[in-house]
């Protein structure tokens, strides 16, 4: 039986929102109204999302940048969620791409719903389910870019990859190596197996080896995990390496998380290595590519375990002890 309710002058749909930031409590099931797409936008019915650290970061309110950008007392954008993968009800009038029924995946805010209306969207890889496609949009493209973008990995190149248990650390592995890259992933002890599954050449156990502390160099290092000093992570790079940072220092809760960005910018001006922050940024071309390489068997979704969309609240929990092997995914 569908959920939506129709009216005389609305429709409404079941939506997990946040009207305070705080622990996963705050999130609560409602019935919310069916947005409305423009001319430019596909209204999509929403089948699963999945869980990114912008949820738990946008839960909680940090660190403190989030509210400045998002609302200082409580979430300006009250649904979570920015995965996508589903069915397209209903195209604006100039859409061209797409037709109502067509299955797509992507990045929209708003995704713990129902519906979602927005622009960046593409085909479903063919080869991947519903659950699997949500999996891949924001962490895919953030992985993409770092490496693509940033990095500029070319092949027989060496790069380090910390953090690679995780959503972005795992499609970080195995995009390096589509660029033709020798990669050694850094992560827990938990994750070894997977990250090894996915192709590193080198896997390291950081509860027992500290990377900073070897002798390996490395054309490019994608720093996922935030963990390591900006100075041991520059020591390990070549002459004319890269660092690039893709996740938050240590948990993303304090002052780190603002400093260490900036800390790189500078370090870089003075003459130091090469490093730099980013903010990756949704695209539908960077969706085609990761679709290409998802249905050439070149990138494959690891999903950790599956929330019911009334415990998303609980999925988000799960994702922020930093626990979980790849993605965690909500089926809505």
């Amino acid at each position: 039986m569908s959920t939506i309710e129709h009216t005389a002058d609305r429709r409404t749909m079941r939506a997990m929102i946040q009207d305070r930031y705080g622990p996963p409590e705050v999130l609560r099931l409602v019935e919310a109204e069916v947005p409305v797409p423009d001319d430019e936008q596909v209204l999509v019915r929403v089948v699963a999302s999945s869980v990114n650290a912008l949820d738990w970061h946008l839960m909680r309110g940090v660190p403190v940048l989030v509210r400045l950008t998002d609302g200082l007392r409580r979430p300006r954008l009250a649904i979570r969620g920015v995965d996508v993968a589903g069915r397209v009800e209903a195209v604006g009038r100039n859409v061209t791409w797409a037709r109502p029924g067509d299955e797509v995946f992507g990045a929209r805010n708003g995704a713990f719903a129902e519906y979602v209306a927005g622009r960046t969207f593409a085909p479903r890889p063919v080869n991947l389910g519903f659950e699997q496609a949500a999996a891949i949009p924001t962490a895919g493209y953030t992985a993409l870019q770092a490496v693509r973008d940033h990095a500029r990995i070319q092949e027989g190149q060496r790069v380090l990859v910390t953090g690679a248990g995780g959503g972005v650390g795992s499609f970080a592995v195995q995009i390096a190596k589509a660029h033709g890259a020798h990669v050694t992933a850094d992560t827990g002890p938990e994750h070894v197996a997977m990250v090894t599954a996915l192709g590193a050449d080198r896997v390291i156990d950081r509860t027992r080896e500290d990377v900073t502390r070897g002798m390996d160099r490395f054309d490019a290092i994608l720093d996922v995990a935030g963990r390591s000093s900006l100075s041991a992570l520059g020591r390990l790079l070549t002459r004319d390496g890269m660092l690039v940072l893709v996740g938050a220092a240590g948990d993303g809760r304090g002052l780190g998380a603002l400093v260490r960005p900036v800390a790189a910018v500078i370090r870089s001006r003075l003459g130091g290595r090469r490093m730099i922050p980013f903010i990756a940024r949704p695209n539908r071309d960077d969706l085609l590519v990761l679709k290409g390489l998802a249905e050439a068997g070149t990138l494959t979704p690891v999903i950790d375990r599956t929330f019911p969309l009334d415990h998303a609240g609980e999925a988000i929990g799960y994702l922020e002890t930093g626990a979980a092997r790849g993605k965690v995914v909500v089926r809505i």
